[in-house]
């Protein structure tokens, strides 16, 4: 019983100090990035890994706006998971008898990305859990926001909103418009099917969408 104390105790420890460590450095690389790598080695497809780092300060508030109005609403208010969102979600699964509605905040979206490989597991969502509940507590909000538009994949071999922002529209992540980001915004949740360069009617509408809910905002 103490190895297995001592074993999660250092686990504990290990997970705090990659949690701090993670609020102030520049974020290099993570498991999904190295994943994405692998299956294109295996494909047979050349290596393409494009991301830069950028700080809070040089993004646009537009897609801040715009990743809060597609992604995540509460994102200023909850502590990490909306269970208005989880709720909705789960009854209309059971409607569908599928599970295809999802409820992620951005913080659990983060905290995927940054420390996980995408699964479906109980044991992989425990511990997306935890690491949401580390961050929420560590962390700052403009913290979370800034890693995650620096590491969520927003493209084929594309990661973080400068990288986006560049070959998409061949700007700067400060420079991007209202219209731009809510595009960028929508295609997140299947950014290798979208393109935002090339937008499909239904991106188009889920942008209409996503602006309309910027103004309710006031943004």
């Amino acid at each position: 019983m103490r190895w297995v104390r001592n074993i999660f105790l250092s686990l504990f420890v290990l997970s705090v100090v990659l949690v701090l460590l993670a609020r102030f450095l520049p974020i290099p690389i993570t498991p999904l990035m190295v994943l994405r790598n692998i299956e294109q080695v295996e494909n047979g497809k050349p290596l393409r890994l494009k991301k830069k780092w950028v700080p809070l300060d040089k993004i646009s508030p537009n897609i801040v706006n715009a990743v809060i109005a597609s992604e995540d609403n509460k994102f200023r208010e909850h502590w990490g998971f909306d269970f208005d969102a989880i709720s909705i979600a789960r009854e209309k699964n059971k409607q569908r008898g599928e599970n295809t509605f999802g409820a992620s905040t951005i913080s659990q979206q983060t905290a995927k990305n940054l420390f996980l490989c995408p699964s479906r597991s109980w044991l992989r969502k425990g511990i997306e859990v935890y690491f949401t509940l580390m961050i929420e507590l560590l962390w700052s909000k403009d913290r979370i926001m800034e890693v995650y538009l620096n590491i969520i994949e927003m493209g084929d071999g594309i990661y973080g909103i400068e990288r986006a922002s560049n070959i998409y529209y061949g700007i700067a992540a400060s420079e991007l418009s209202r219209s731009q980001a809510a595009l960028i915004a929508v295609s997140l949740p299947s950014p290798r099917k979208y393109n935002p360069q090339n937008p499909t009617a239904y991106l188009k509408k889920r942008q209409a969408q996503i602006l309309k809910v910027m103004r309710q905002m006031g943004n």
